[in-house]
């Protein structure tokens, strides 16, 4: 006897979503179309590390940003079409597949109103004006979609 093996659980990027139309076909007796869609899972990334700055305090990014990486949703549709466009084009399909999206949640940036120290004060630190900046979120995607007609299934 051998032993079985275990393959460690993969992370799926997309999870797919049929929608069953079988029984309302059959019980109506017509055909319904085929529709299926696609969820992303968002998958965090690691924060940027600090950034030291030579003349600042604290490090340039005191609040990193958190990457985020996901998906937007995806859809498929594949419908008949009774011949209203003559023969030849039977059915209609249109199909949106999941884009990446990459986000960066937004992050803050402060610095202290001390400066280096001066030796010409006695190694007292000088003074400067307070900074704080506010870092914006990030979106980046580039979803795109198809629209076709033909003949058959």
């Amino acid at each position: 006897m051998g032993a079985g093996a275990v393959t460690p659980a993969v992370a799926a990027e997309k999870v797919p979503v049929p929608v069953p139309l079988d029984g309302v076909g059959r019980a109506l007796n017509l055909q319904t179309p085929k529709i299926a869609g696609e969820l992303p899972v968002p998958m965090p990334g690691g924060p940027e590390g600090p950034r030291y700055v030579e003349g600042r305090m604290l490090p340039d990014r005191a609040v990193p940003r958190l990457p985020v990486d996901a998906g937007l949703p995806g859809a498929g549709l594949r419908t008949p079409l009774p011949n209203l466009l003559g023969h030849g084009f039977d059915h209609l399909g249109a199909d949106a597949p999941a884009a990446d999206l990459t986000t960066l949640t937004p992050g803050l940036a402060v610095d202290t109103p001390l400066g280096a120290p001066n030796p010409d004060h006695y190694g007292l630190p000088d003074l400067k004006l307070p900074q704080a900046a506010v870092l914006g979120p990030l979106l980046k995607t580039v979803p795109g979609a198809n629209v076709g007609m033909a003949e058959g299934e």
